[in-house]
């Protein structure tokens, strides 16, 4: 097959390989992922701006890897942002998607997951508090919007509002849109405070236990999706058959809706013209005082959990 037919340009953005799968169990082709992103980009760049990138990707017949760094042959038009990581002790070079064109360039690398930062670029503050609810394995959604019914009333028990999305995959994030004088210390602290009162409202429905042997069939309230951590975007596809999307939710919509009604072949027209992940964001909050002071009484759950795994692992020998 001649060049001619095997590469469109679009946006000054060579695509190529169009009508191939885009992968095992995808049902779709890198071209309903182009035109996906493409036809959501005035809704998932703002999610994106000026906020380091971290993507998924998954080329023909490998596994898909998560890419940081930007590779040697990004064009020179992408722009980098070049921050410390703690967790690998090394400089990384992030892409930053503020364009069409950069968004066409990386669906054009087959980069189906688009997991931003918490924070911009130049600033020192999270923009959202997130709590990410994960069904145990082999759950139903139900169970899952359960949980984030206790989650709703706990941010209200707390003066906040939140709005929630699909995850993309079995489960629900809900964010909080924080003021510019929250540090990281505080909204983890008030994230983790959040997750106790999530928890209190209805144990036998969520938890707050990192070790996976201590839920017991409990949807997981993670409070961890903080500092340095990222969360899909809303509106990314995820790696997943049919290539679902993380899709805005109204709080009273949850009960008629599953993951999989929201797909790279439906989000477009499910969404029309409106934008209702930005429609629905409640206006940047302050978590009130006693929600912060209880979050700092509570220790990081990844910390914790590496205590108590080591004491369990010492009892186990003794």
């Amino acid at each position: 097959m001649s060049r001619a037919k095997t590469v469109e340009t679009r946006a000054g953005v060579e695509l190529t390989n169009l009508d191939q799968p885009l992968f095992d169990g995808a049902d779709a082709t890198k071209r309903d992922l182009v035109d996906y992103l493409d036809a959501v980009r005035d809704r998932i760049l703002p999610e994106l701006r000026q906020r380091p990138l971290s993507v998924i990707r998954i080329r023909p017949g490998q596994q898909p890897f998560m890419q940081k760094n930007v590779p040697k042959y990004t064009p020179d038009w992408v722009e980098t942002t070049t921050m410390w990581a703690e967790a690998s002790r090394r400089e990384v070079r992030y892409a930053l998607a503020d364009d069409r064109r950069t968004l066409l360039w990386f669906a054009n690398q087959r980069s189906v997951e688009y997991h931003p930062a918490l924070m911009r670029v130049g600033e020192d503050h999270p923009t959202y508090l997130i709590l990410d609810l994960d069904p145990p394995e082999g759950d139903d959604f139900a169970h899952v919007v359960r949980a984030a019914r206790l989650v709703h009333q706990a941010l209200a028990d707390s003066g906040l509002e939140g709005v929630v999305k699909t995850s993309g995959s079995k489960g629900l994030h809900v964010f909080v849109p924080l003021a510019d004088d929250v540090g990281f210390e505080d909204a983890a602290a008030a994230t983790r405070a959040l997750a106790a009162r999530t928890e209190r409202v209805d144990p036998e429905v969520a938890t707050t236990a990192y070790l996976k042997q201590d839920r017991v069939g409990k949807v997981f309230v993670d409070s961890t999706r903080s500092g340095g951590a990222t969360v899909v975007a809303a509106y990314s596809p995820r790696v997943r058959p049919g290539v679902p999307v993380s899709f805005p939710v109204a709080w009273d919509d949850l009960d008629d809706v599953s993951p999989r009604d929201f797909t790279i072949r439906t989000a477009v027209d499910l969404l029309g013209s409106a934008d209702p992940w930005q429609d629905r964001m409640p206006a940047k909050q302050r978590p009130p005082a006693d929600l912060l002071q209880e979050g700092h009484g509570i220790p990081i759950a990844r910390v914790a959990a590496m205590h108590e795994g080591k004491r369990r692992a010492r009892a186990k020998r003794q």
